[in-house]
């Protein structure tokens, strides 16, 4: 058994840096004010806020002006939805039916509300076709919010093309980039991007802090009301130690993701290469080159998901799983089945998400003990034929 452990859950949450966390620290017991105050302290906040704005903003091609901060992408994914419907008033929405929970919820709820909501469905690898995209566009519609990277299984859409077509239809255009912001390059203008969400937490940055980009002239509603923080589209005291560690994350990112993608895409072929070669039945999600430099993730022939996280975590491994057999409902992962996958074979997933602090070694180890494990739970899997 490896002496450390070994963290393979990047995707779920990323450890602060400590640089991140180093810039962050003054900003809790002595640059403390509040950015709404008019007195110095206040107004250095204010300066540091400001100055936070603009680094994110660079990282994608905005203005800082167009950068709203919130507190998780859950929000900003929410403040996109309900905001632009709001505005709207009435009309159609189209998302993927692999969007994150907060997407497909959102969408759910302004559906019982009058709204025409259309839900694509993925090809095999996870991708959206574009022109199913097009296809779908109407005179009603009002929005187009397609995931850019998958949470579950790392596939990567095609988001320039997406982004494309909403222009030439004159539909509001947003994508969720919490997994891939700070990993590959980005540029809303290139890309046609009119909102965006990404997340602090995702990229060694500190959990509480967000963003939502919303593209200059977007006609978009606040969901939370009070003191007009945020261009009057957050209200709330914003969490000014966590957007200093957010913006620090962002700077770090932008002078090493390159080198740092390039690492990582070593190591998650090397892993997904021995896997699918040296474990019978193991078979890879998602798209085989577009995909995440940092995600890897499987079903497993007669496998169950939950018990293989266990197992994995008693050998001091973090990985996650898309099966949801401790709920109610005992429901797999929405995205596996989107993609096609059978019941059995969703609750067999296994999800190892690569990051900074990964080393060779480490998926040296992985890879010793994973066949081991699933051999093992083969032997009583309640799946497996007899």
């Amino acid at each position: 058994m490896s002496k450390n452990k070994i963290y393979l859950d990047y995707a779920s949450t990323t450890p602060v840096d400590k640089r991140v966390l180093k810039a962050m620290l003054p900003y809790f017991s002595e640059k403390f004010g509040n950015t709404m105050s008019l007195h110095s302290w206040g107004q250095e906040a204010k300066e540091a806020l400001e100055e936070s704005r603009d680094v994110v903003a660079h990282l994608i091609g905005a203005k800082a002006e167009e950068i709203i901060f919130t507190s998780s992408a859950t929000e900003s994914n929410n403040l996109t939805l309900k905001g632009i419907a709001f505005a709207a008033k009435k009309g159609h929405i189209i998302i993927s039916q692999i969007e994150h929970p907060c997407v497909l919820e959102a969408a759910l709820w302004l559906e019982k509300r009058g709204f025409e909501i259309t839900r694509l469905a993925p090809d095999k690898y996870g991708l959206i076709d574009p022109q199913e995209v097009k296809k779908a566009i109407k005179e009603e519609t009002i929005l187009v919010s397609i995931i850019h990277a998958n949470n579950e299984i790392g596939t990567i859409e095609p988001i320039e093309e997406i982004g494309k077509i909403c222009k030439e239809k004159g539909v509001y255009f947003h994508t969720d980039a919490s997994q891939n912001f700070g990993k590959m390059k980005i540029d809303i203008n290139k890309m046609n991007i009119d909102l965006l969400t990404a997340s602090s937490h995702k990229m060694y940055g500190p959990k509480g802090a967000a963003l939502l980009f919303v593209r200059s002239g977007t006609k978009i509603e606040p969901i939370l009301h009070g003191g007009g923080h945020e261009f009057g589209l957050r209200s709330s005291t914003i969490n000014l130690p966590a957007i200093i560690g957010f913006a620090e994350a962002s700077r770090i990112c932008k002078k090493e993701m390159k080198k740092e993608a390039k690492k990582l895409v070593v190591l998650r072929d090397k892993l997904i290469k021995s896997v699918l070669s040296e474990i019978p039945g193991a078979h890879l999600n998602g798209h085989p080159k577009l995909r995440l430099p940092n995600n890897a993730n499987f079903w497993f022939e007669f496998i169950e998901g939950e018990s293989l996280v266990i197992q994995l975590d008693l050998c001091s491994i973090a990985a996650s799983t898309g099966s949801a057999c401790s709920s109610a409902t005992l429901e797999p992962s929405h995205v596996l089945s989107a993609i096609g996958l059978k019941p059995q074979e969703a609750h067999g997933s296994l999800r190892l998400s690569l990051g900074r602090w990964t080393k060779e070694k480490e998926i040296g180890y992985v890879l010793r003990v994973l066949p081991k494990i699933v051999e093992k739970l083969r032997k009583i899997s309640p799946f497996k034929i007899k």
